[in-house]
């Protein structure tokens, strides 16, 4: 890549310092400013091959910049950054010709990396700019949270705004895959169409295919009269197919031949229907596995997953917890209860609690802790007694611990292979791997069962001997005690 001129405009000393030097060493011309009158003199002159731009600036917000540099110099890209790291910061900036957004704080060696995309890719990469709703900027915001794991689905949703591709979103039951579909549809070019939404597990199977594709008057005993399905309903905007792992095979066959053909026929019909409307699935279930298993058609598994968006468990998250109370707090006074306020010890217990329900359980506890209290500050020893009560009642899903172990393990390997430059971890990473995760295996069941290994080796599901072996080989401490 060779050398170019890089305009950078940032009130922060520290930000332009950083970035000058950075850019500076890989042999870059690099110009800072603290103002966006000296940023737009350069642009208009003619002056710089990137820019990269903060919106908050002591004369003019960054993000109105932005459709005016694109005017002026169609091909001159422009990276954004931001302190405001909210999802309508992500979409404003994408929708206004952004070649990226970019979070405060920022990973230096990411930015490195978008730099050298915005200078090297062709210009047909581009997003197109969506045409702009007119949001008021004290719209409440649809997704809450400041943390890297929503700032990165804020980047993506950004992304897809201006698209209709299909988006599979996973996630634990209560981590809110619902509000992102819905900011898929609100904040997209389907905007002013529909969002209509179908939960696969609330339906019964035989109403299933009644329910997304419509019937005919007559086509089945008790159908009176013509109605109209999900899909007609959903006519020009977004049908949200919720918990879509729970679908029966039957309406799956029908289901990918929408996909495949763009039309349907409603039960009971002959005439085909062009079915005009973005799909946006989502589920908590592994739907890898379910395809192993023939519960899920392969085929339509990955008509679905063209764009696959995993939203993060709560307790992936604990930083935006303080961020979600606030809002929760907000909300119910909104349904006309006292002003309520947390104490900050009980802020901290909250965000070392495991929330196995996850927003859905953060948003029910602090709308019991303002209902049922009468004290202005809600203090620590109240949510421990509330927290004792629900983890009493909380049974883990297996499904869900699978996948989330799974997820785990993945978090653990990736880095061995995304921060090495592109070199492959050194050789026996398999029984590297299977070591780190046999080691507590057997050393929690060992101490649940006080040592005794016969009883370890049925609840491992193994050989005694190998049990041993294990043992020896790990350097395992087996301590007998009465259980």
């Amino acid at each position: 890549m060779s050398a170019a001129t890089i305009l950078i405009a940032d009130d922060d000393q520290g930000i332009r310092t950083v970035l000058s030097h950075a850019l500076g060493r890989l042999g870059h011309d690099v110009r800072t400013t603290s103002t966006a009158a000296n940023l737009w003199r350069w642009v208009a002159d003619g002056e710089g091959d990137l820019v990269i731009t903060d919106v908050v600036m002591p004369d003019e917000n960054g993000l109105d910049m932005v459709p005016r540099i694109r005017k002026l110099r169609p091909d001159l890209r422009v990276i954004v950054m931001s302190a405001q790291n909210t999802l309508l910061t992500a979409v404003r900036a994408t929708e206004r010709g952004a070649f990226e957004y970019l979070p405060k704080p920022f990973d230096l060696k990411e930015l490195i990396e978008v730099v050298q995309r915005a200078l090297t890719a062709p210009m047909d990469v581009d997003t197109p700019a969506v045409r702009e709703p007119g949001w008021d900027e004290e719209e409440k915001l649809p997704l809450i949270g400041r943390s890297p794991a929503m700032q990165e689905i804020y980047r993506v949703l950004a992304r897809l705004m201006g698209t209709d591709l299909t988006v599979m979103i996973t996630g634990e039951s209560g981590t809110g895959k619902e509000l992102v579909a819905r900011a898929l549809h609100d904040y997209g070019k389907r905007s002013y169409g529909p969002f209509v939404a179908i939960n696969m597990a609330a339906i019964p199977r035989e109403l299933i295919e009644s329910e997304l594709f419509g019937h005919e008057k007559g086509a089945f005993t008790g159908a009176t009269n013509r109605y109209a399905g999900r899909f007609e309903q959903a006519d020009g905007g977004t049908l949200f197919l919720d918990e879509i792992g729970d679908m029966p095979l039957e309406a799956q066959t029908r289901l990918l031949r929408v996909l495949q053909e763009g039309e349907y026929t409603t039960v009971g019909g002959r005439s085909p229907i062009a079915a005009n409307v973005r799909i946006v699935a989502a589920t908590h279930r592994d739907l890898r596995t379910a395809v192993r298993q023939g519960q899920f058609r392969e085929d339509l598994y990955y008509r679905l997953n063209v764009v696959p968006l995993r939203i993060p468990p709560l307790r992936e998250r604990t930083e935006d917890i303080p961020e979600l109370i606030a809002h929760f707090l907000s909300q119910s006074q909104d349904s006309a209860l006292p002003a309520k306020t947390i104490d900050p010890q009980a802020i901290e217990r909250l965000q070392s609690y495991r929330w196995p329900g996850n927003v859905r359980e953060l948003e029910n506890l602090i709308q019991r802790l303002a209902a049922l209290y009468s004290q202005q500050i809600i203090d620590i020893r109240t949510v421990e007694a509330e927290l004792s009560d629900t983890s009493a009642l909380v049974e883990p899903d297996s499904t869900e611990y699978s996948q989330s172990l799974s997820d785990a393990v993945e978090r653990h390997i990736r880095p061995l292979f995304s921060e090495n430059s592109g070199e492959l971890p050194a050789p026996g990473l398999y029984a590297r791997t299977l070591q780190e995760f046999e080691k507590p295996l057997i050393s929690l069941t060992l101490e649940a069962t006080g040592g005794n290994q016969i009883k370890a080796a049925a609840l491992l599901g193994v050989n005694r001997n190998t049990l041993r072996k294990k043992i020896r080989e790990l350097d395992i401490e087996v301590v007998r005690s009465v259980k």
